[in-house]
Protein backbone atom coordinates (compact mmCIF):
# COMPACT_ATOMS: atom_id res chain seq x y z
CA UNK A 1 0.00 0.00 0.00
CA UNK A 2 1.06 3.48 -0.63
CA UNK A 3 0.64 5.96 1.78
CA UNK A 4 0.53 9.52 0.92
CA UNK A 5 0.24 12.41 3.18
CA UNK A 6 0.46 16.24 3.48
CA UNK A 7 -0.30 18.42 6.47
CA UNK A 8 0.67 22.02 7.77
CA UNK A 9 3.03 22.98 10.14
CA UNK A 10 4.99 26.15 10.92
CA UNK A 11 7.20 25.98 7.58
CA UNK A 12 4.20 25.31 5.12
CA UNK A 13 3.11 22.06 3.85
CA UNK A 14 5.10 18.91 4.14
CA UNK A 15 4.45 15.82 1.96
CA UNK A 16 4.69 12.27 3.56
CA UNK A 17 5.24 9.45 0.89
CA UNK A 18 5.90 5.21 1.73
CA UNK A 19 5.32 2.33 0.45
CA UNK A 20 4.00 0.13 3.57
CA UNK A 21 2.66 -3.37 4.34
CA UNK A 22 -0.53 -4.11 5.65
CA UNK A 23 -0.04 -6.13 8.72
CA UNK A 24 -3.79 -6.30 10.63
CA UNK A 25 -6.93 -5.10 10.93
CA UNK A 26 -8.42 -4.96 14.25
CA UNK A 27 -12.32 -4.65 15.23
CA UNK A 28 -12.45 -2.65 18.61
CA UNK A 29 -16.03 -4.16 19.89
CA UNK A 30 -16.86 -2.06 23.03
CA UNK A 31 -20.38 -3.97 24.63
CA UNK A 32 -20.97 -1.28 27.63
CA UNK A 33 -20.32 1.78 25.04
CA UNK A 34 -21.66 1.04 21.36
CA UNK A 35 -20.29 4.25 19.84
CA UNK A 36 -16.59 3.94 20.64
CA UNK A 37 -16.31 1.08 18.26
CA UNK A 38 -14.09 1.08 15.47
CA UNK A 39 -11.82 -0.62 12.67
CA UNK A 40 -8.47 -0.19 12.26
CA UNK A 41 -5.91 -0.76 9.41
CA UNK A 42 -2.30 -1.64 10.94
CA UNK A 43 0.65 -0.86 8.47
CA UNK A 44 4.43 -0.96 8.73
CA UNK A 45 7.67 -0.47 6.73
CA UNK A 46 11.44 0.18 7.86
CA UNK A 47 10.91 3.36 8.13
CA UNK A 48 6.91 4.06 9.52
CA UNK A 49 4.23 2.26 11.22
CA UNK A 50 0.90 3.43 11.90
CA UNK A 51 -3.20 2.89 12.10
CA UNK A 52 -5.73 4.13 10.15
CA UNK A 53 -8.99 4.07 12.06
CA UNK A 54 -12.33 4.00 11.12
CA UNK A 55 -15.79 4.21 13.09
CA UNK A 56 -18.19 1.90 11.69
CA UNK A 57 -20.09 4.95 9.64
CA UNK A 58 -16.63 6.06 8.11
CA UNK A 59 -15.69 2.17 6.87
CA UNK A 60 -19.15 1.53 5.34
CA UNK A 61 -18.78 4.58 2.98
CA UNK A 62 -15.73 3.76 2.17
CA UNK A 63 -16.84 -0.15 1.29
CA UNK A 64 -19.61 1.36 -0.51
CA UNK A 65 -17.78 3.76 -2.61
CA UNK A 66 -15.13 0.65 -2.92
CA UNK A 67 -18.02 -1.42 -4.24
CA UNK A 68 -19.49 1.09 -6.83
CA UNK A 69 -16.00 1.64 -8.22
CA UNK A 70 -14.37 -2.41 -8.30
CA UNK A 71 -15.32 -2.76 -11.64
CA UNK A 72 -12.78 -0.08 -13.21
CA UNK A 73 -9.90 -2.41 -11.83
CA UNK A 74 -8.64 -4.98 -13.75
CA UNK A 75 -7.07 -8.47 -12.81
CA UNK A 76 -8.78 -7.86 -8.68
CA UNK A 77 -9.19 -10.82 -7.10
CA UNK A 78 -11.82 -10.62 -4.02
CA UNK A 79 -10.64 -12.94 -1.02
CA UNK A 80 -13.03 -14.57 1.36
CA UNK A 81 -15.21 -17.23 2.43
CA UNK A 82 -18.36 -16.39 0.54
CA UNK A 83 -16.16 -15.30 -2.44
CA UNK A 84 -13.20 -17.29 -3.01
CA UNK A 85 -11.85 -18.13 -5.52
CA UNK A 86 -13.01 -15.99 -7.72
CA UNK A 87 -11.87 -13.87 -10.43
CA UNK A 88 -12.31 -10.02 -11.85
Amino acid sequence: MNLKMRYANSAGYIKLENAVAIKEVMINEDFLHPDNESIAIGFRSRECSGLLEFTPDEFEKVSNSVKRKIHLIKGFKVIGSENAGKKG
